[in-house]
């Protein structure tokens, strides 16, 4: 995995002897305490461009009062920066290096390794691996868990493998649930053929249970392979192992992910009749397959019927869940009107289910595709008065749709607006977003603009795609933006992962 090359600096992780006095930072924080000054050293990190030793000093002098490095806040501020990858690991190497008494929690460990795998910088994945070793912390199933996903989502499904049959050499015994783990990242990446192969050889030595077929019936319904993955079913049953309501509810899924409506709502009424003949509710219909009932038959149009499936499911004593409302207000904005949607909405708070972060998500969107961009950014409001942050997503809705618009400048002011409260940071699709928007006015000082989206995007470790960076570059040169043109290709040709495809 080479590593992205940016204009930060890297230092070597070396472990430090840590010593047993107390940290200069000595009074802990919880609660809202912890967002609150997770926030705000996080705010310190971001805009720190010194070294590692000049930040722990800034940290002494600018906090408002001492505090104590707990691994709950680390990992919050850990989680605050993912997507400015680089200034994450530099915090880490702050914490490991300059602060004695700090020894890092199994958790924050397989945070920074996830990080780091993420940007593909093998080099600071064996430094924090060799820390673990120092530390004397041991590595965790979720630790080759996070490099098995890695490696999958990069194509390498073959090193995906080989971590988990290496996982004894890291004191990590493989087992039954561990060899799950690796099935289901093969099969959440489309690579279900590869996970039966898998499952064939390696059945003998570790078993299966409920959930490694649940893994892979579910790794068939994903690319709408419905027949294997009643097949799957079968061979379950016939290996004497019982199917759950789990199992159930995927095959339900499924088929409404494949579009067979039809084939759906037999097997959901087989459900339903299976728990009267057994006079049993653990066999029978829960939320979960309500939901997906709900969200299958809008999703293909029938909003009427979603609707009798909604109220027939209150009139059964089974409670809507968060999800469901979401799903029944994601189709009232598709299929029907945000007006509908609303009411949908109002009706959740009134039974005192709490909206989430996707429920204002799906109406803000919903106000959006409907072009009432005034009611999505006054629908946002609302949230943040219900105490409900918007996250990267929000931001995501309401630029795209600006974007797209052609408010431009109003799009802009929404970045900014992001990036200022630190607290969510632009991922790679609010930066693609940006950089495309740029090409609608098709101005000169727009392609400086977008350049600058590229560099700070590599600069947060985030990859632009080779398409959206030609573009760039090809917008620069036929604006007359010869020198930003070749100051772009100096920072591809330090890039590793960018090749040079056009040259001036």
């Amino acid at each position: 995995m080479p590593s992205i090359a940016t204009n930060r600096t890297f230092f070597p992780l070396s472990l430090r002897s840590y010593s047993s006095h107390s940290d200069i930072f000595h009074s802990p924080c919880q609660g809202s305490n912890l967002e609150l000054l997770s926030s705000e050293i996080s705010t310190l990190i971001l805009s720190h461009n010194g070294t590692p030793k000049s930040l722990y000093l800034k940290l002494r002098s600018n906090l408002s009062k001492p505090i104590v490095f707990t691994h709950p806040l680390v990992d919050r501020i850990l989680k605050i920066l993912w997507n400015d990858g680089p200034k994450a690991l530099f915090f880490f190497h702050v914490m490991v290096d300059h602060n004695p008494s700090y020894v890092p929690a199994a958790s924050t460990l397989d945070h920074v390794i996830d990080i780091a795998a993420r940007l593909r910088d093998r080099g600071a994945v064996s430094r924090i691996i060799s820390i673990r070793h120092k530390a004397r912390i041991p590595s965790t199933p979720r630790t080759f868990a996070v490099l098995m996903e890695r490696y999958v989502n990069t194509g390498k499904a073959d090193r995906a493998v080989r971590v988990f049959l290496s996982m004894h050499k890291q004191g990590c015994i493989q087992d039954l649930s561990s060899f799950n783990t690796l099935l289901d990242v093969m099969c959440k990446s489309g690579r279900v053929e590869k996970a039966c192969s898998l499952f064939r050889v390696f059945r003998r030595r570790f078993g299966a249970d409920c959930i490694t077929y649940n893994i892979i019936a579910d790794g068939w319904c994903r690319i709408k392979q419905t027949p294997r993955a009643i097949a799957t079913l079968k061979d379950m049953v016939e290996s004497g192992i019982d199917p759950t309501l789990t199992t159930y509810n995927i095959l339900l899924k499924g088929f409404f992910r494949a579009g067979q409506v039809k084939e759906a709502l037999e097997f959901f009424r087989q459900m339903k009749i299976r728990c009267i003949e057994r006079d049993s509710s653990g066999c029978g219909p829960d939320v979960v397959s309500y939901t997906t009932v709900v969200h299958g038959l809008g999703v293909a149009g029938h909003v009427d019927k979603a609707r009798k499936v909604f109220e027939e499911m209150i009139k059964n004593g089974c409670n809507p869940s968060i999800p469901t409302y979401n799903a029944m207000i994601q189709v009232l904005c598709k299929k029907d009107s945000v007006k509908n949607a609303i009411k949908m909405f109002e009706q959740m708070t009134a039974t005192g289910c709490v909206p989430n972060t996707i429920t204002y998500n799906l109406i803000t969107r919903g106000f959006c595709h409907s072009g009432d961009m005034d009611g999505a950014e006054g629908f946002v409001s609302r949230m943040k008065l219900d105490g409900c942050k918007p996250n990267v997503q929000t931001y995501n809705i309401l630029i795209r749709h600006r974007m797209e618009a052609g408010d431009i400048d109003h799009g802009l002011e929404l970045f900014k607006e992001m990036i200022k409260g630190r607290d969510c940071l632009p991922d790679k699709d609010t930066y693609n977003v940006m950089i495309s928007g740029m090409f609608v006015r098709k101005r000169s000082e727009d392609m400086i603009t977008a350049r600058n989206f590229v560099l700070d995007m590599l600069e947060r470790g985030h990859l632009p795609r080779r398409f959206m960076f030609n573009r760039v570059l090809n917008g620069l040169l036929l604006t007359g933006n010869q020198e930003s043109a070749r100051e772009l290709l100096r920072v591809q040709s330090s890039c590793r992962r960018l090749q040079k495809e056009i040259h001036l």
